[in-house]
C-alpha cells in the first residue's frame, strides 16, 4: 500500500519539484490529505451519525455538546493517520524504533497543539483579531514548527 502511496504521489512532484524537495512534498500531502479526511470525518460524524446537539456518556453527570464528542474522535483519528502517514511515507530513512517514534510523534502533537492554542487566544483575547484570519496565521506557523519537530525530533 505504502509503495502505491508513493507511486501516486511520484506522478506529480514533478509539478513542485522546483519548490519542494521529496520528503517536504511528502509531508505536505500528507498533512493535507490528513486535514481534509478530519474535515470530512468531522462532517459525516456530525450530519449523519450524531447528527444531534448534545450527548449523553455514561462516566458524566451532565450532556456534553456533540461538536465536542466529535471533535475528541476526529482528534484521535487524525493524530493516528498523521503518525501511520508520517512513518510509512514521508520519513522512512528514519532508524527510530516505531514505539520512539510514536512517543515523540506525540509530544510534538502536543507541542503544536498548544502552540496553536496559546497564537489564537493571544491574537483574539489580547488584540480583538479576527478569529477565523488567527486561526489560519496560526495554522501556518504551526505546520511550519511541526514539520521540523517531525523531521528533526519524532523521525530523526
Amino acid at each position: 500500500m505504502v509503495n502505491i502511496i508513493r507511486a501516486f504521489l511520484d506522478l506529480f512532484y514533478p509539478l513542485v519539484s522546483r519548490i519542494f524537495d521529496k520528503t517536504t512534498y511528502y509531508y505536505a500531502v500528507a498533512g493535507s490529505t490528513n486535514l481534509v479526511l478530519g474535515w470530512l470525518l468531522f462532517w459525516v460524524l456530525d450530519h449523519w451519525i450524531i447528527n444531534r446537539k448534545t450527548v449523553e456518556l455514561p462516566l458524566l453527570d451532565h450532556p456534553i455538546h456533540s461538536y465536542t464528542v466529535i471533535a475528541a474522535v476526529c482528534g484521535v483519528f487524525s493524530f493516528l493517520f498523521g503518525f501511520m502517514m508520517m512513518r510509512y511515507v514521508v520519513f522512512t530513512e528514519s532508524q527510530l524504533k516505531g514505539r520512539v517514534q510514536f512517543f515523540r510523534y506525540g509530544l510534538s502533537a502536543l507541542i503544536s497543539a498548544t502552540v496553536n492554542w496559546i497564537l489564537i487566544k493571544l491574537m483574539v483575547d489580547t488584540f480583538a483579531w479576527n478569529a477565523s484570519l488567527c486561526n489560519v496565521f496560526a495554522s501556518v506557523v504551526v505546520v511550519t514548527i511541526s514539520y521540523f519537530l517531525q523531521r528533526k525530533f519524532s523521525f530523526k
